[in-house]
């Protein structure tokens, strides 16, 4: 510990919780107003993020819901805070992706006749002013006169459109148009109030194989007139339309009495009987009654967690945050529990919900988590529906949309993803066969004749102890490949490997126990001591790229500075590596300009930090915004300074604000509010694949738990650190059900055994957390 440090650290105590509490102040852009009680929901404000791409969508789902009903302004994910016409809304977006993804069926209301088929032409312009967002509620005013409102169901989404006085009252589906690829599609008109359609498309990022999703539309009233469309032709009195593409139905109604029309889509990945089944089991109330339904659902979401104290400013971040973690993964089973496996063949679940959409290069990092506190019921289903990936398809997912699989990012992320899940508990009954999966994915490569890529550069990497990078390596599979990032995929496939090493040794295999254990120090395989930082190695052994860790190549996303630090299960050694700890500690402040830091810690995370959305690579500096860092900040906590996380943390907690652009880049289904929630809680997932939560100052008085019974027996766990403030701010002790905890990290146990975690806070750093022994342990 350097005294110097320690007045200057409370510097950074009071300037980054004071833009906590007060630079994020500013009104909370177009949600909706509160409503009478004050419920956590009036808090929310899903237009957040939807600006500087962070990708997130402000329209109406459910928790874990299959629809996603919401505007698309143009943007390749959707919907652009910054743009002014919408072009439809659509029933398919996912939260914070990266790539052109769902957009299906955009559906547009107009007035007067039907003159364009493309929904960049007849897209109707709008202002901000007339939008409102809450959870599982949007609604905008249109130019046109019209008022749309949107909500949802799990399977359904249900629209309601306030029209002018007209005869001429239209609603357009488009199923031709989407935010991927549309390869082709159906458009049936069944009758004078149902529309049908199947839309099968291609997409997301370097493309996928097809998948189909089907629709069925119900309105409330009969249609006056009717329609289809093919490839820019609008004709009246047809009832069906089938193509590449380039399809649609428009349905027009009499609004000169009666305004207003409602109508409610249901979703299928299965077939069209699937569909007409989720309407019926969800269809067929009100919009009124669907809103106050799907309001609850996010009440009893968000009052899992209780937090006191803060700024409003802040509890609106927050509650924000939490939300946008329980949109996905989403569920992929129909009412009657069919599915489309990965196999593209229906199955039928049995005592478990299916869902689909898994982000795991992602989440495994802190979503994951997140979810097995807070919904470990459906966390569990979640672990289960990739075990069936595994039974169906032949191999477990790496990036899954819908039902096939993307190859989207690198590693081997669905490892920590179920050894997580086995850490946490909700594996009871399918140990077995997570462990043969598991074992298979780590030990093998997928075939040829398998759309999953898997480990690809697996055979080198447990030949020779590293994965190789090799430029312009010809893709066999669509989608990422290991080889384009040799040396991060080493380091990924080398933390797998701890983590399944561990969960080896707890179900009696030791012999694979020790194979694993060994693997996950492949990491040393890739470290060059004449730079001393890890450096991508091509097929022959030899170091390649540029010696500059800042311009490293081999390394997704990022560059040797902010891949140095993801060795989680062995930080000492790869603190020994670098020169042990004093070394460690002064490349970390470089890391995060901790000096700059310490005179304006907002200034320096948003100038220093951040540099775009998109800007991974050329840098030598923490990067918040992308996967690669999550877990740095902690680093601290294994090299006797546990206070510089406080410092770092709460500095990196100033770039979420209230605001559409309030961050600073993908969402990525979760994984950076994930963040954000863990992190103002104090406890985050240090380790991920184990039940290890690393400690840091919360930034609320209090943060109760409501936690499920079935995995947790006492039903709650409390976070306390009464006085927490921008003058007291750094940890003095922290005590477990009243009893002294001298580490800087929980376990499961600790979580399932106690009640509450209660720190004491100052002004100042203290010696808590200091000791070696203090740090997380290795992962064995």
């Amino acid at each position: 510990m350097r005294p110097n440090r320690r007045t200057r650290g409370t510097g950074i105590a009071l300037a980054a919780l004071a833009l906590l509490a007060g630079a994020l102040a500013a009104p909370a852009a177009q949600a909706a107003p509160p409503a009478a009680g004050g419920q956590l929901t009036d808090l929310v404000n899903p237009f957040i993020g939807t600006e500087n791409e962070g990708n997130t969508y402000p329209g109406a789902a459910v928790p874990f819901g299959m629809v996603q009903l919401s505007p698309d302004t143009g943007h390749n994910t959707g919907y652009d805070h910054a743009q002014d016409h919408i072009r439809g809304f659509s029933s398919v977006h996912l939260s914070g992706v990266g790539c052109g993804l769902g957009g299906d069926l955009p559906t547009l209301p107009t007035t007067g006749d039907i003159t364009e088929t493309d929904y960049a032409r007849y897209a109707a312009k709008f202002s901000h002013a007339t939008e409102k967002a809450s959870p599982g509620y949007y609604s905008v005013g249109l130019d046109s006169g019209i008022t749309a409102e949107l909500t949802a169901t799990t399977r359904t989404g249900v629209q309601r459109y306030t029209f002018p006085a007209t005869d001429k009252a239209n609603v357009l589906l488009n199923a031709g148009q989407s935010l991927h690829r549309t390869l082709s599609t159906t458009v049936e008109i069944l009758d004078a109030r149902t529309v049908r359609t199947a839309i099968t498309g291609s997409g997301f990022c370097q493309g996928t194989k097809p998948y189909t999703v089907y629709t069925v539309t119900r309105f409330d009233r009969p249609f006056t007139a009717s329609g289809t469309w093919k490839d820019g032709k609008v004709s009246e009195g047809t009832r069906k339309s089938s193509g590449s593409a380039g399809n649609g139905a428009w349905l027009r109604f009499d609004t000169t009495k009666d305004h207003t029309v409602e109508a409610t889509t249901a979703l299928s990945y299965v077939d069209a009987a699937g569909a007409a089944g989720n309407l019926r089991a969800e269809g067929g109330r009100s919009f009124d009654r669907v809103t106050r339904a799907a309001r609850g659902a996010w009440e009893r979401r968000l009052e899992t967690v209780r937090a006191q104290g803060g700024s409003d400013t802040l509890r609106r971040t927050f509650y924000s945050s939490l939300y946008r973690s329980f949109l996905a993964p989403d569920i992929g089973s129909d009412a009657d529990g069919r599915y489309t496996g990965w196999d593209q063949k229906i199955h039928r679940a049995s005592g478990f919900d299916y869902y689909q959409n898994w982000s795991l290069w992602d989440t495994y990092r802190t979503q994951t988590q997140l979810l097995s506190l807070l919904a470990p019921r459906e966390a569990r289903d979640m672990a289960i529906s990739v075990l069936k990936i595994d039974e169906e398809s032949g191999w477990l997912p790496k990036w899954g949309y819908g039902t096939v699989e993307t190859n989207i990012m690198t590693g081997d992320p669905v490892t920590p993803f179920l050894t997580n899940a086995s850490a946490q508990g909700l594996l009871k009954g399918y140990e077995d066969e997570a462990y043969r999966a598991l074992k298979k994915n780590a030990d093998g490569v997928p075939p040829a004749g398998s759309p999953a890529v898997g480990r690809e550069a697996n055979s080198p990497y447990i030949r020779d102890g590293y994965a190789p990078y090799i430029k312009d390596r010809p893709h066999t599979k669509p989608g990422d490949s290991d080889f384009d990032h040799g040396a991060s995929a080493t380091l990924e496939y080398a933390l797998a490997d701890a983590m399944l090493g561990r969960m080896a040794r707890e179900l009696g295999h030791p012999e694979d126990a020790a194979r694993y254990t060994a693997r996950a120090q492949n990491y040393r395989k890739i470290f060059d001591p004449s730079t001393g930082f890890f450096r991508a190695r091509d097929a022959q052994g030899a170091f390649t790229g540029p010696a500059d860790p800042a311009k490293s190549e081999g390394f997704h996303e990022g560059t040797s500075w902010q891949y140095q630090w993801l060795v989680p299960q062995d930080l000492p050694g790869m603190v020994s590596l670098i020169g042990g700890q004093d070394a460690a500690n002064q490349r970390l402040d470089s890391f995060f300009a901790y000096d700059r830091l310490l005179g304006d810690p907002a200034k320096t995370a948003r100038e220093v930090w951040v540099n775009g959305p998109y800007s991974y690579y050329n840098a030598d500096k923490y990067n918040p915004q992308n996967e690669p860092d999550l877990i740095a900040p902690y680093t601290y906590l294994s090299t006797g300074q546990p206070w510089k996380t406080t410092d770092v943390v709460h500095a990196a907690l100033t770039l979420f604000t209230d605001t559409p652009t309030g961050m600073t880049g993908n969402d990525d289904l979760g994984t950076m509010s994930a963040w954000m929630v863990l992190s103002s809680i104090g406890i985050f997932p240090v380790q991920p694949g184990t039940d290890s939560w690393g400690l840091s100052t919360p930034v609320f008085d209090r943060v109760d738990l409501s936690l499920d019974r079935r995995y947790y027996p006492r039903g709650g766990f409390t976070v306390t650190a009464p006085g927490t403030s921008s003058a007291d701010r750094y940890v003095q002790s922290a005590r477990v059900d009243g009893r002294d905890l001298a580490r800087t990290y929980l376990t499961g146990a600790d979580l399932r055994a106690g009640r509450s975690l209660a720190f004491t806070v100052g002004s100042a750093p203290s010696r808590w957390g200091t000791a070696p022994s203090a740090a997380p342990p290795v992962v064995r």
